[in-house]
């Protein structure tokens, strides 16, 4: 019995049982093995690695697939999208996609008379026009800044703002004013298009004789006038003389003293 005791203390303070892995006086679960709790404990033991930034984790995450794209574009950018499609849809000229009409080639007129590059218009910045003015491009894009720019932050949300704008005239050989003998009006070189009323989204019409000197659509029409000074050369309206009681004139003529705006 004394050399059974001695067997047994020898055993229980060795070394290696003292420091022996807790595995090896645990029993295993059922169904592993040895080999497998030792290869987890060698894979824990290492250290980590960044493979995950090249794309090892990606691979993992997704079984070796990559995440699929959406299919449906977010609402907003569809309708975004929609604009642009309309705004930019066949019909615009002058390279302008506001510019609606079309293109109609050069006119020749009297002496000097005629247009280079005519267009005839029906609509700008989404503003129709009452009859289709015949115009240069330069003027066509005058008249489009002037509307998208001056016209509607003048007009606002009044009558629901603007629809239309009533055009009394555009191109015609004439002189200045329609008189026998004098210069050339600028209307004779596709340069010019007087403008007498705007039309309104509710119905109403704010005209230039009778609005001037209203109070409330007189500041309308002063303010939509002064913001056409800039775009065009030329601006007339009631304040210039007899000749423009009822209407805006506008013209793309330039001279050295800049803008000449009555």
């Amino acid at each position: 019995m004394v050399w059974r005791a001695l067997f047994l203390s020898a055993v229980l303070v060795s070394p290696a049982f003292a420091n022996a892995p807790e595995r090896s006086i645990r029993p295993l679960p059922r169904g592993v093995s040895i080999q497998a709790v030792v290869k987890a404990e060698q894979a824990a033991a290492l250290p980590k690695t960044s493979t995950a930034k090249r794309g090892f984790g990606l691979k993992r995450l997704f079984h070796g697939k990559r995440p699929q794209r959406p299919t449906q574009r977010p609402a907003g950018l569809k309708q975004k999208r929609a604009q642009q499609i309309a705004v930019s849809a066949k019909g615009s000229v002058c390279g302008v996609p506001e510019i609606k009409g079309a293109a109609i080639g050069a006119i020749a007129g009297r002496g000097a008379c005629g247009v280079q590059n005519a267009v005839r218009l029906t609509s700008v910045s989404g503003v129709g026009l009452s009859q289709k003015p015949t115009i240069d491009c330069t003027t066509a894009k005058a008249l489009n800044t002037w509307v998208k720019n001056g016209l509607k932050p003048a007009v606002g949300k009044v009558g629901g703002g603007v629809r239309s704008l009533k055009v009394v005239a555009h191109y015609a050989c004439r002189n200045r004013n329609s008189a026998k003998s004098g210069r050339l009006s600028e209307h004779a070189k596709g340069r010019a298009v007087d403008i007498s009323a705007i039309n309104l989204n509710n119905g109403q019409t704010i005209t230039v004789l009778k609005g001037w000197r209203a109070k409330q659509q007189g500041p309308i029409l002063k303010k939509a006038h002064k913001a056409a000074c800039g775009p065009f050369g030329t601006v007339l309206g009631p304040n210039a003389n007899r000749f423009h009681q009822d209407h805006f004139h506008f013209d793309t003529a330039r001279y050295r003293s800049g803008s000449y705006c009555r």
